[in-house]
């Protein structure tokens, strides 16, 4: 027996499927809660110190955090090479705004206390509110119209020809999915403040992380009512076979009203993860009402858990359905790479997946602890 054939490709496909999913999710409750700090800054701080304090909560860990959205981009990268190709040229406006924000936050955290001058901090701190509020927004933006389909399609040669426009994405649904990330990582950015920040600008965060929450709970609610009346959805109605080439020519697809919520009447189990969003938000807002500050960021991080669940399994089999041809619409079973390609990555994976783990959880248990304006104002600390 060849080695890469211990695992069938069925299940490897499913494997990388859920992989995938952990990474987003590991990106959005790490990296997460800094872009949530960032667009937050404006509203919970307002002296120079109060921002070093909300700035210095994610200073040590938020380079590491970036390790979960690399990892995504490679995975999807090697392992669903028509994805990475399709998503990397048709969201490439939106994508180049999310960079260029990403980009302010590096040079927003090591300038901006370069210079004793207001106007200088200010303008950085203004760079890193635009560094957490643009990609918060633009990655809800782009799961709004994955949902709705992305006018794409492959020519029989395999050719991709992508026909949609920047602005065409700024589309009803998306923004409101739009928003609705931005609230969900408001949120847990709030619930990051209440556990690492003391004084004001903990019970600002707690002010403004209770509205997110709720916040969140209506635009969830309102998302799937929509996806339900007013968005199609996508189903397959030819035969495909979860061991077959990856060529997404060989089905057939319908777009249907309320398709997306099929998978729940096949399998009732599914109904776990929108309970888990709205359950987390909910216990988020409660815990940070009565201050109990670890579990508000846990019940923050449940109900990211579940809102990025429920999109992934509602969706499946589908990973990037096409509005414009739906028989090229991607699914696990005809984009992935090869049986020995996501076989190899998964040993690779298995190695080094929980070295990172390891090595995540060693640098904030050596971190952990509250920044307060004495660690801030101190000449002798290294605090940005």
């Amino acid at each position: 027996m060849i080695l890469h054939e211990l695992i069938d490709y069925e299940t490897l496909r499913l494997i990388w499927w859920l992989l995938l999913g952990v990474l987003l999710i590991a990106f959005a409750t790490t990296g997460g809660f800094d872009l949530g700090v960032g667009t937050l800054l404006p509203f919970v701080a307002r002296t120079d110190t109060e921002r070093r304090v909300a700035i210095n909560t994610i200073g040590a860990t938020w380079e590491g955090n970036q390790v979960w959205l690399i990892l995504g981009g490679g995975a999807i990268f090697a392992a669903w090479p028509p994805l990475y190709a399709v998503s990397f040229s048709g969201f490439y406006l939106a994508m180049f705004a999310i960079l260029f924000a990403l980009i302010l936050r590096p040079v927003g955290f090591k300038y901006r206390s370069k210079r004793e001058s207001a106007s200088w901090r200010s303008g950085w701190d203004w760079a890193l509110f635009v560094g957490g509020f643009v990609p918060s927004l633009i990655f809800g933006v782009a799961v709004g119209n994955v949902l709705q389909g992305v006018p794409f399609r492959f020519a029989d040669d395999m050719r991709i020809f992508y026909e949609g426009s920047f602005f065409a994405l700024l589309n009803p649904y998306a923004l409101l999915c739009g928003l609705l990330s931005l609230a969900m990582l408001t949120m847990h950015g709030a619930a990051w403040l209440v556990l690492k920040s003391s004084g004001p600008v903990a019970v600002r965060a707690r002010t403004y992380g209770s509205i997110a929450a709720l916040a969140v709970i209506v635009l969830f609610a309102l998302g799937g009512l929509f996806l339900w009346i007013g968005v199609g959805g996508y189903r397959i109605t030819s035969d495909i076979s979860p061991i077959g080439p990856s060529n997404p020519l060989l089905k057939t697809v319908a777009l249907e009203k309320g398709a997306w919520l099929t998978n729940y009447a096949a399998h009732s189990w599914m109904i776990i993860a929108p309970v888990l969003g709205f359950v987390g938000a909910a216990l988020a807002f409660i815990a940070m009402r009565v201050r109990r500050e670890v579990m508000t960021l846990l019940f923050s991080k449940v109900a990211i858990f579940g809102i990025i669940s429920t999109v992934g399994l509602s969706m499946f089999p589908f990973i990037l359905p096409s509005s414009l041809d739906p028989r090229s619409s991607l699914t696990v079973w005809d984009a992935s790479s090869s049986h020995m390609t996501l076989f190899i990555m998964l040993v690779v994976t298995v190695i080094f997946l929980p070295i990172i783990f390891a090595y995540t959880a060693w640098v904030y248990k050596v971190l952990w602890g509250k920044v307060d304006e004495k660690s801030i104002t101190d000449k002798n600390s290294h605090a940005y």
